[in-house]
This record gives structure tokens, C-alpha cells and sequence, in this order.
């Protein structure tokens, strides 16, 4: 296998499953479906238990850890369960690894699980950090799941998370970035392609890009309170209105539109920037720094290769930003710096580009989860 300080494509995981990716004992095979240009959806597997609290187990296992923290262990089944906001669980996963010596793992929401406002994060047992794992690692990672606003109806089967392989150090350094946008621009607005000194470069190898609230109605989703259950794996299963309420802009004094962010509600956004990802590259959208302010954002930050290049749209896609202010009201502004996104080469351009042939998040704009019915404008 040829590639060296690269992500893994579609190609050389399909290579892998089977040998380096196995379904763990008793789990389905692994469909074509979950490979994606540059990453792998994972599944949930059959056994899910309520937790009094997350945890990382570095120095024991993940199952002797259950025996103090564990509520209740379910089976998931084909009728599935309702996790309850303010509850933790933590479920096994249908996927297991066997990686080379060289080679680690990153984890990250899907793009649904992160608009649904559900947090989820990778557990690797042994390893002290959530999300990722250290090269050469062996073993079944587990799922760690809390419901921020809704409660959410799950199965065995369902895709939360996806995964990622990488080789050496794949991100661009901010020389290389900069070479890059000069030779291809990664960023588009209505006119077209940004030019390279109106863009902001944060110096580590990333983007940092705005939010975008003028021209959009509305210009952001808030999460209701409910008590409803969401059904995750149903496509067009619910009204949007009995779950989000539309935020409209307004004005200041200067003329400049802005959205009033409450504390410990749940936020949809888009970004001012349409966003192209070619195809020996993909991206993760990360916060730009904490002096922001005290926002949560970018639960599902992943894009992988082929991102915003379409025949409908070429000049690009927005990102959706999961928000969440904390403490304090929070007002955003149209053209403020909400987030970052960093560069990773990819080993070789994929065999097929994100959207080509399977639903996608592609053409979107101020987009919610697929489990939702189009959204009428307000």
C-alpha cells in the first residue's frame, strides 16, 4: 500500500474489511454502504448500558469499570430504545480493528447525530483519550451517547459515529495550505471563488470562516423542548416544527444582522462560505479558540473528500454549525469567526466523491437531520 502522512480513501478500506476492519463476534457483515470517500460509518451494536457517568478506562478494563457505574444493560433489538436526555450510555459497537503498527484511528459524530444534538464519543479501551486511537492499536472501541435536547429512539444497526485512518502526520501546515487555496480556492461566496487576502488563515494549517445570517430565513434553528422521542434511523419521520423553532435576524444600530444565542439551548447555523473539499483532501471543522466566548460548537465536524463539488452548486456548499452557548446570552453576528477548519491530504483521490450515488448533506444549506421533513421557510 502506497501512501505516506495521509487519511486512508475508500479503496484501502475496503481493502481492510475483513482482515484489518472485522464486524466483532455475533455482528452483521459490514456493508458497502459505510464506507465513505474517506472514512468508515460505524454501527451500534446489540448491547447498550445506562451509565451514571462517562469515563475513560486507562488503566482497567471498560467492562470491570461497568460493574460500578453500570444502571442497567439493554439488549438492543429491532424495536430499539429511547435514550433520555441527561441520562449517559454507553453501547458496544458492531466494528472491531486490527490496525498496523503505523497506522491510528480518529472518531467523530456523523453529521446527523450532531444535528439531532446528540453527543457521542469513542471510548478505546486502554487509551487515555476520547476519539482517537494510538498507532497499532487492536480491539473494539465503545460508544459513549448522552441526548442533549430530545429523546432519541435508537436500534442496533444505527450509524452514529464514523471513523478514520491515517498515516503519519496527514494535516497541512499553513505553507501548504496557502499554496493550495492560490492554486485551487477552497472558499466561494455568491460571486464566486474568495480570493486569497480575504481569507483568514489561523497560521496552524486551517481555515477560520464565519457565520453567515444576512439572506437566510431564517437564519438559525433553535431545539424545542419535548418529550417526544426521535426516531434517528427514519428518513422524513417528523414534522420539523414540533422540534425547532426558526430564529429570525435582526438588526443593530449598525445595520449589521445578528441572532441572539440563549444559554443551554441547542443551535443550527450555516456558514457564510460555501465550502469546497477536492478530492485528495478532506476536513474537520474545529472550534477557532475559547477567548470566543463560551459556545460549544461542532459536534460532527468531518468532511470528507468531494465535499461542496457538485453540478448543481459548483461554487461550493455552507457548513451547518451545531451551536450551544453556555452561562450567558450570547450574540452572534453576521461575518463573525464562529469556527476553523483543518486540512488533511488524503492517500490518493477516492473512488467515489462525497454525494456521488448515496443521499448526502451535499447540497445543503441551513439543513436539518435526514429524520426531518423539509423545513418550510418562515
Amino acid at each position: 500500500m502506497a501512501f505516506k502522512d495521509a487519511i486512508l480513501v475508500d479503496r484501502q478500506i475496503r481493502d481492510w474489511i475483513g482482515s484489518r476492519i472485522q464486524s466483532a463476534p455475533g455482528a452483521l457483515e459490514i456493508k458497502p454502504e459505510q464506507v465513505q470517500p474517506a472514512s468508515l460509518d460505524l454501527r451500534l451494536g446489540r448491547i447498550l448500558h445506562e451509565v451514571r457517568a462517562g469515563f475513560l478506562p486507562e488503566g482497567q478494563s471498560v467492562e470491570s469499570r461497568l460493574e460500578d457505574l453500570s444502571v442497567r444493560r439493554i439488549d438492543l433489538d429491532e424495536e430499539g430504545v429511547v435514550l433520555l436526555p441527561g441520562h449517559v450510555y454507553l453501547a458496544t459497537l458492531e466494528e472491531e480493528f486490527d490496525l498496523p503498527s503505523d497506522v491510528h484511528a480518529r472518531f467523530n459524530p456523523r453529521s446527523s447525530t450532531g444535528r439531532c444534538d446528540l453527543f457521542t464519543r469513542v471510548v478505546v479501551p486502554g487509551f487515555p483519550r476520547f476519539d482517537e486511537t494510538p498507532r497499532g492499536w487492536s480491539g473494539s472501541p465503545w460508544l459513549e451517547i448522552a441526548p442533549l435536547s430530545f429523546p432519541m429512539h435508537v436500534r442496533r444497526g444505527d450509524r452514529l459515529c464514523q471513523v478514520r485512518f491515517a498515516k503519519g502526520t496527514p494535516a497541512l501546515t499553513h505553507e501548504e495550505l496557502v499554496e493550495r487555496y492560490r492554486a485551487d480556492p477552497l472558499c466561494h461566496d455568491d460571486e464566486g471563488p474568495l480570493p486569497l487576502e480575504s481569507v483568514r488563515f489561523d497560521g496552524r494549517g486551517g481555515l477560520e470562516l464565519r457565520v453567515g445570517l444576512e439572506g437566510r430565513t431564517p437564519c438559525a434553528w433553535r431545539a424545542r423542548r419535548t418529550g417526544v422521542p426521535v426516531r434517528f434511523g427514519e428518513r422524513d419521520a417528523h414534522d420539523p416544527e414540533e422540534y425547532w423553532e426558526p430564529i429570525h435576524a435582526e438588526s443593530s444600530s449598525s445595520g449589521s444582522p445578528h441572532a441572539l444565542l440563549e444559554p443551554g439551548h441547542f443551535y443550527l447555523l450555516a456558514s457564510r462560505e460555501r465550502i469546497r473539499i477536492p478530492a485528495d483532501l478532506a476536513a474537520e471543522m474545529l472550534p477557532v479558540d475559547v477567548g470566543i466566548g463560551e459556545l460549544r460548537n461542532n459536534y460532527a465536524g468531518f468532511f470528507d473528500s468531494g465535499f461542496g463539488i457538485h453540478d448543481h452548486q459548483p461554487g461550493g456548499t455552507p457548513a451547518v454549525l451545531e451551536v450551544r452557548a453556555h452561562d450567558v446570552p450570547f450574540l452572534v453576528e453576521e461575518g463573525q469567526v464562529l469556527f476553523r477548519l483543518q486540512f488533511f491530504r488524503t492517500s490518493q483521490p477516492p473512488d467515489q466523491l462525497y454525494g456521488e450515488g448515496r443521499e448526502s448533506y451535499g447540497q445543503q444549506d441551513l439543513t436539518l437531520a435526514r429524520t426531518f421533513r423539509s423545513a418550510a421557510p418562515h
